[in-house]
């Protein structure tokens, strides 16, 4: 999910820290500050960035701020570009082992229905399982990723689904398998979640547009490469295979996350001040995160109930989260659906079956290849002032072109008369609407909040989640039971009732944030940056805090 800068304040409220869609980084420059330990007064000192600084320090009784030094490679933001962007692959690579890993099973899920003696209902929980997971494991990662930084959630998320894959290919029994596949999906959830934010660790703000378009291209091509290699694997192989396959690719994950480094601003600068506190025996030299730090308790609070108030309370993460809700919902359909379309209506194999799942990859890439032209305009689209709106124009196509793609879904896929390639056409226009809706209405959310925008993302991810969890439960009896056409078409019709909800936004987005305290907020503190920034001023804001 695609990442942008949003300034929220932090101790008092006029300073300025940088959070991704997901969760947020501390903005290091500037932090040039001394918090008396009397009063809460903020005075101007000279920044502590090497060892020779201290010299020039003079004894008073605030604590020394620590930032990073400029041009010594000590901000992820001035690594070389080979650098950022084998971070960039390396963390794309564990998106894509999580994503595989959420569909993978569905290339045999009769397998396991006759091995193991259960029901076709028990074998499609391991899909379900998987992907409440990760709508449950971000609420526990945000705080656990800003205490521990990335890097240790990383390692500790890809262990335990490396680990816990194992089960389920040796297991004999449901509860193996299904428990298996729920705990592995909770771990798998703190790549996803995190990568937006590592990649906004690393790249400024203008060059996040191809980065982040790799990013949102391995999420949703994922799911798809997974049926198109397991329908072959199982068909040779067996379905235990298709589980071996995807441990032994989990391995390789593993390896590529070793040599992923810690990105997040407030780690690499809490380092730095330990080191300089060991070196001097000073305790003075700290980090303004280590001033303001939160409880590890309140965070995991805050963490757990203010995704919920949002929920219930932000009309924008309301009406948006149930859009992504519904997309995300139609994509897992897909893997149940296209199986009926081609292997019990036309007698395909499962592995022409999964071959089928690249129309939608395909639309995915087209899709993905035009993220940058967006950005392009919308940075056009706001040079005079915040504009979240200018965010909306590839929804407010994909909203077209969704219903269009289920329409023909809908009158080609359950007739054997009609030719094959008009259902794959359908699945690639699928495929573009999904990747258009999904990362404009992301963006959006991110652009109408600010330092809630974690919270918001997290409320998102959740009932995303859990409603494309539910899907495996009853798309099978849904086609079978009201006939493929009937069932499409009510898909394709609930498309178009949700339609209008980016044209509602587009038109009265600004009134909607205004009646929000969270959004209005926020709106009101980017205006005024943008104001000061129109008017010549070069003074930061925390230089403006100091005086």
């Amino acid at each position: 999910m695609p990442s942008e800068p949003i300034e929220a304040s932090v101790f008092p409220s006029v300073l300025s820290r940088e959070q991704d869609d997901e969760f947020r980084t501390l903005e290091a420059e500037n932090l040039s500050l001394v918090l008396s330990r009397h009063s809460t007064q903020l005075n101007a000192l000279h920044p502590v960035k090497t060892l020779h600084d201290l010299e020039e320090i003079h004894e008073n009784e605030g604590y020394h701020l620590v930032a990073f030094e400029k041009g010594a490679g000590e901000d992820p933001r001035e690594w070389g570009k080979l650098k950022k962007w084998w971070i960039t692959v390396s963390t794309a690579t564990l998106c894509l082992s999580v994503a595989i890993g959420s569909s993978i099973v569905t290339g045999d899920m009769t397998g396991p229905t006759k091995e193991l003696g259960i029901k076709q209902e028990i074998t499609n929980l391991t899909v379900t399982c998987f992907v409440m997971g990760f709508g449950i494991g971000p609420l526990f990662m945000a705080p656990l990723s800003e205490v521990f930084g990335r890097r240790p959630v990383y390692l500790a998320s890809m262990s335990l689904y490396f680990i816990f894959t194992l089960p389920t290919a040796l297991a004999h029994n449901a509860a193996t398998l299904v428990v298996g596949r729920m705990i592995a999906g909770l771990a798998a959830s703190a790549p996803v979640c995190n990568i937006g934010g590592s990649l906004a660790d690393i790249w400024a703000i203008e060059d996040r547009g191809a980065p982040m378009a790799l990013f949102s291209v391995t999420l949703f091509a994922g799911p798809c490469i997974g049926p198109m290699v397991a329908g072959w694997i199982g068909m040779y192989a067996g379905w235990r295979w298709i589980y071996w396959t995807l441990f032994i690719f989990l391995g390789v994950a593993f390896i590529f996350t070793l040599f992923i480094p810690e990105t997040l601003a407030p780690v690499l600068l809490r380092r730095k001040a330990q080191k300089l506190r060991k070196a001097t025996g000073d305790d003075r030299y700290c980090t303004l995160e280590e001033l303001e730090k939160i409880p590890f308790t309140e965070a995991m609070k805050v963490a757990l109930i203010r995704p919920f108030l949002m929920l219930f309370q932000e009309p924008i993460v309301i009406f948006f989260s149930f859009y992504l809700s519904f997309i995300y919902s139609l994509l897992y359909l897909m893997f149940f659906a296209f199986p009926i379309a081609f292997s019990e209506v036309r007698g395909f194999s499962a592995g022409l079956t999964g071959i089928t799942f690249i129309s939608i990859m395909l639309g995915i890439l087209i899709a993905g290849a035009l993220v940058p032209v967006q950005e392009k305009i919308y940075a056009k689209a706001t040079r005079n002032g915040t504009y979240p709106e200018a965010r909306l124009y590839p929804m407010m196509l994909g909203c077209f072109i969704l219903p269009a793609a289920l329409f023909i879904f809908a009158f080609t896929g359950g007739y054997k008369w009609v030719h094959w390639i008009a259902v794959c056409i359908s699945g690639t226009l699928f495929g573009i609407a999904m990747i258009m809706i999904y990362v404009s209405a992301n963006s959006y959310i991110i652009d109408s909040y600010s330092s809630y925008a974690a919270s918001a993302m997290a409320a998102k991810t959740f009932l995303r989640s859990e409603c494309g969890a539910m899907v495996p439960l009853f798309v099978n009896q849904m086609f079978h039971n009201m006939g493929f056409q009937w069932a499409g078409l009510l898909l394709a019709l609930a498309a178009c009732a949700i339609a209008p909800i980016p044209f509602i936004f587009y038109f009265n987005g600004e009134t909607i944030r205004m009646r929000s305290s969270r959004a209005s907020q926020n709106k009101r503190s980017r205006d005024e940056h943008v104001r000061a920034e129109s008017a010549g001023s070069t003074e930061s804001i925390p230089e403006k805090a100091a005086r």
